[in-house]
């Protein structure tokens, strides 16, 4: 395997060691919202769906020539688009406020009426959960201005209806599937059905309904057309009897031409009236239409278009609107696209009115022209001018009151083929009434609730083990200090472990050697961790403090260290147990070990060796007895003890006198390892005044207790001391399963016992 191969497998090992460490939070997080989702699964209403099938197809009908009457062509619209604008149509909040009138919802249960709406038992969690409850109190405190303006009833029932279909277009066909959600079957094929009924009289209505408004202009228009025609063909009567005109023979050519000119003033003026009322009749047809309801039989194929685009977009964003929220990018840039259809909508609606304006101003002027020519011609005294010019106005109007009246014609063909009710639309399956509910489906909800629990546990405790600031281990230690970890020693509890607990933790076996033997005697009660090295030396966590010892002699590679300090950052974190142990296994090599009792605020040692505390260390510093009275002999072989001695009232100076210095050199001559039980050096000044003259200090770390921040300043306080650091030691640390920063070094640090066993010779 190569180097980076076996980077990778142990990274994965460590995320997968994270997870068991924090399995609970995973299993508790996975549980509480499996729970959750069952909970709500089962208290939830279920829903039922009905659902109605349609044809759709593209209106082909020439409801009103319109391309014919102002020249536009057939309009070319794709399936897709008509499509989109169909589904928009189904969709519509008026729709929905039709099928509401026409099934008196108002009345039903289901949407307030009778005995009021039923609210199911979730409706409390809801309601905490999107924290309706203080919208709700914003409302109740608004409602006395808005009750001013009463709503109407059936816009919130529309409303409802809206959020709940649903239509569906069939792949590869002009087929379209309706459903409808409700917790009434019966309700739901009902709303479905005459939501079909409806769409179906809908389309027909604004189908016709432009062409009706266009037969309404152009009937105005041929009732003002006939009474003028009437006029003028009476005065041309009138003139004719007055004048006694029987022949135009004698017209010289001076008025042949005014007449010729005249004649083309009032044809032109015929055509500029007839583009007025083309102009006119598209703008009428334009300037009220509503982007929602443009009729199929619109001639205008601009419109059509912007229409059939709108409704595509329009569709997008209302199937968009369901997974995203108004402010994300893409539904603001479909909003945007919205709004700038409706625009171009309009400045179609403007442009036929500026064609219409342009046509009137043309109109008006050439009448201008034709009065001003009439003038002319009236003053060359001609009769036969004015007969001819009163007969061709009469043969104009005529025209125009034939033109107007064929497309009178097709408009009340179109409103007969109105009255028929036929249509594009047609129901092929009927909603029926549904017999199970869609909603909530339960296994569903368990299984993605139970996935989403996994991959949320799983993301949770990274997030834990990124926050946790406590000194996890080796590697923390040297990435934050620069510190060789000396070993672990595993948790063993203040009051002990009894013979009915599991021991196989500390391993009560020893190895010596080549050969490895395992005790069948019943595991030993042990009531402290204190000289359990010296009490039960074929325990596991013995052997440890064995290796600890080894470290600690390599660690200096000419010749080990006779005075070592133990010190911590913070109180309670086994250092004076460490002290014990290690005395004990640096006395199983069969040297002399002295234990110092350094800790004049809060001493120990001499409780756990039961030793005399009435002289001691402060006696000596302030010159009461001397160095032979103050040091006792323990009860275990090669260890020497210097207990505290009484309180003083001025610790840090005695430790930190001359006497002190020359003492800890004249014991070195009578010891082969002096250790020293210093207090925490965040607490006080005495660890590092101790650490400063001493030949190696060892910090002992409690990896549960200690944070980062505290070691750092601990480690920074020593070195500012001078003091000689040799490496970490970490104290009670539960190593089972799982604990994947303690699990590879604690076995690690164990096999160096066989490399001490062969170099000091063994246990004697």
């Amino acid at each position: 395997m190569s180097k980076i191969d076996k980077k990778e497998t142990i990274d994965l090992l460590l995320y997968w060691q994270i997870i068991l460490k924090r399995k609970w939070v995973l299993v508790t997080f996975t549980c509480t919202l499996v729970v959750i989702a069952g909970i709500i699964s089962f208290l939830a209403t279920p829903m039922y769906e009905s659902t109605a099938t349609l044809l759709i197809e593209e209106d082909r009908s020439r409801v009103l020539s319109m391309e014919e009457t102002f020249g536009y062509e057939s309009p070319v619209v794709s399936d897709f688009r008509f499509f989109y604008t169909q589904l928009r149509l189904i969709k519509s909040r008026s729709l929905a406020e039709r099928v509401a009138k026409k099934l008196n919802l108002l009345s039903r249960p289901e949407f307030g009426g009778g005995s009021g709406k039923k609210k199911s038992l979730l409706t409390p969690i809801k309601n905490i959960i999107t924290f309706k409850w203080i919208t709700s109190r914003k409302k109740s405190e608004e409602g006395g201005s808005s009750s001013l303006y009463p709503s109407d009833p059936y816009s919130d029932i529309a409303k409802a209806i809206q959020g709940k279909i649903e239509a569906r277009p069939i792949r590869d066909t002009k087929l379209v599937e309706i459903t409808y959600s409700s917790a009434s079957p019966l309700l739901a094929a009902e709303i479905v059905n005459t939501l079909a009924e409806e769409f179906i009289i809908f389309s027909i209505e604004k189908r016709y309904e432009r062409t009706q408004q266009a037969s309404d202009f152009l009937n105005t228009q041929i009732a003002s057309l006939r009474e003028e025609l009437t006029t003028k063909t009476r005065e041309l009567q009138k003139y004719v009897k007055d004048k006694d005109l029987l022949s135009l023979s004698s017209l010289s050519d001076s008025e042949s031409a005014a007449l010729a000119t005249l004649a083309d003033y009032n044809n032109a003026y015929t055509e500029a009236r007839i583009a007025r009322f083309r102009a006119e009749a598209a703008y009428r047809e334009l300037k009220d239409i509503d982007v929602d309801a443009i009729p199929q039989s619109l001639s205008n194929p601009v419109v059509q278009q912007l229409k059939a685009e709108y409704s595509r977009i329009k569709n997008e964003y209302e199937e968009k609107s369901k997974d995203y929220k108004p402010n994300h990018p893409e539904m603001i840039r479909l909003k945007a696209r919205l709004d700038s259809m409706k625009e171009e909508l309009e400045k179609v609606v403007g442009t036929a009115e500026a064609e219409y304006n342009a046509a009137l101003k043309r109109e008006s002027y050439l009448r201008s022209l034709l009065n001003k020519q009439k003038e002319d011609v009236a003053k060359m005294s001609s009769d036969a001018i004015l007969y001819n010019s009163l007969k061709i106005e009469v043969e104009n109007k005529r025209k125009q009151l034939d033109s107007l009246v064929e497309k009178r014609d097709e408009t009340h063909i179109s409103e007969q083929l109105g009255g028929l009710k036929a249509s594009n639309i047609s129901i092929i399956d009927h909603g029926e009434v549904p017999e199970y509910a869609v909603s909530p489906k339960k296994k569903l909800n368990l299984i993605l609730a139970f996935f989403f629990g996994i991959f949320g546990g799983t993301g949770l405790c990274f997030i834990l083990e990124y926050f946790d600031n406590s000194v996890k281990g080796p590697e923390d230690v040297e990435r934050l200090a620069d510190l060789p970890s000396l070993g672990v020693i595993p948790y063993l509890a203040s009051d002990g472990i009894g013979k009915s607990k599991d021991l196989k933790n500390f391993g009560y076996s020893y190895s010596y050697g080549d050969e490895y033997y395992q005790d069948e005697e019943p595991s030993p009660e042990i009531e402290g961790i204190e000289l359990i090295n010296h009490l039960f030396p074929r325990l596991s966590i013995s052997e440890d403090y064995r290796t600890i010892r080894t470290s600690i002699l390599l660690s200096h590679a000419e010749d080990h260290p006779k005075s070592i300090a133990f010190t911590s950052a913070l109180p309670m974190e086994g250092k004076t147990s460490t002290v014990v142990n290690m005395a004990v296994s640096f006395a199983q090599l069969e040297e002399k070990v002295l234990v110092i009792d350094s800790d004049l605020r809060k001493p120990r040692l001499h409780w756990i060796f039961k030793a005399r505390n009435v002289n001691g260390l402060s006696g000596y510093l302030a010159g009461k007895i001397n160095l032979k009275e103050a040091i006792q002999k323990t009860s275990i072989k090669n260890i020497w003890i210097l207990p505290s001695g009484p309180i003083p009232p001025n610790p840090t100076e005695l430790l930190n006198s001359k006497i002190m210095k020359e003492m800890m050199e004249e014991i070195k001559n009578g010891f082969d390892f002096i250790l020293l039980d210093t207090p925490p050096v965040l607490a006080v000044t005495d660890g590092m005044i101790v650490s400063s003259f001493s030949d190696s200090t060892v910090l002992v770390v409690n990896g549960s207790k200690l944070t980062r921040r505290a070691f750092l300043n601990a480690v920074e306080e020593l070195r500012k001391a001078k003091a000689n650091i040799s490496g970490v030691i970490f104290n009670g640390i539960k190593i089972k399963k799982g604990n994947y920063f303690y699990m590879d070094y604690y076995h690690y640090y164990r096999s160096n016992y066989l490399d001490e066993e062969k170099k000091y010779g063994g246990e004697k």
